[in-house]
């Protein structure tokens, strides 16, 4: 495993319930998902499968006022 981070809410700061997790190698984590797939961690079922890149909206993202003079 190369790194590991677990989502959290930012207000609360309790975990959401999911991490992404990034292996050192396409091998290990093919074999990681296999292993895990369906267990169990602490009365969870483990879901595994491997991160597809987001899509773009088409929007410009941001916030806030343009044009603002």
């Amino acid at each position: 495993m190369a790194s590991a981070k677990i989502i959290s809410d930012k207000f609360t700061g309790q975990s959401r319930g999911f991490s992404f997790v990034e292996m050192s190698s396409d091998a290990e984590a093919q074999a990681t998902i296999t292993a895990l797939h369906g267990s169990d961690m602490g009365g969870r079922t483990l879901t595994d499968n491997e991160a597809e890149p987001m899509e773009r909206s088409g929007r410009s993202g941001g916030g806030g006022k343009h044009d603002r003079w």
